[in-house]
């Protein structure tokens, strides 16, 4: 898949550029996915909220980012395995999708569920070191004040639940989610075997907030990228 991105970068800018020819709905887009991508999983909720710290100590909300679709995870720093691999293909989809127009449009944030150890310089640290670009990318713990768990909990209300060991490991799933511009949590890719660019189609369609579907055949997002990639 790696030595595809070029191709795929090219392909993304064409589709997020040629909105009028490609544009299609979120409903076609959710289809298409359900199909074509075993690892997405369809939701409409309202995204859990919650108010942690950045790196600098600044104060972040759920709420401060409506308007824009957030691609949010969870990882912790000292996490020897499934972490970095997930810290990476965010850097990905990061990646991908900073070379369109949706730059602009897209939030990535990822939660620390080990929030007693990484705070301002261990955040800050972790992203330059996965190639996360902090110009539209925030890694959140929790305040001095919040509970030690407080970030757990987070996760678990996202569906995800992180077990510490007596060692200080813990044991987790992997999910990246993905949350619209109204604080709508609408997609779940699960792992990390999903193609990175179907959750970008997924992003695009949440950009463009198209709604209906055509009234005429024509051929889904995939199709057009998978006719583009052979």
């Amino acid at each position: 898949m790696r030595v595809l991105y070029p191709a795929l970068l090219t392909i993304v800018i064409v589709i997020t550029c040629a909105a009028a020819s490609l544009a299609h709905s979120l409903e076609e887009v959710d289809q298409d996915l359900r199909a074509k991508e075993k690892y997405f999983q369809a939701v409409d909720v309202e995204a859990p909220a919650f108010a942690l710290q950045d790196a600098a100590g600044r104060t972040i909300s759920l709420s401060d980012l409506r308007g824009k679709v957030v691609v949010l995870n969870f990882v912790y720093t000292n996490c020897p395995d499934v972490c970095p691999l997930h810290a990476e293909r965010i850097a990905e989809l990061q990646t991908l999708i900073n070379q369109t127009p949706m730059k602009e449009m897209v939030e990535f944030v990822t939660i620390t569920t080990d929030p007693k150890h990484d705070r301002g310089p261990v955040l800050r640290e972790y992203g330059q070191a996965h190639g996360l670009d902090p110009v539209n990318w925030i890694f959140l713990t929790a305040a001095p004040e919040q509970p030690e768990d407080s970030t757990r909990n987070i996760a678990g209300s996202y569906g995800l639940k992180f077990t510490e060991s007596e060692e200080g490991m813990q044991m987790h799933g992997t999910v990246t989610h993905v949350i619209d511009q109204d604080g709508r949590l609408r997609a779940r890719f699960h792992g990390l075997k999903f193609e990175p660019v179907n959750l970008v189609v997924f992003v695009n369609a949440l950009t463009n907030r198209t709604q209906k579907p055509h009234g005429h055949p024509e051929p889904g997002l995939w199709e057009s990228l998978k006719g583009l990639i052979q």
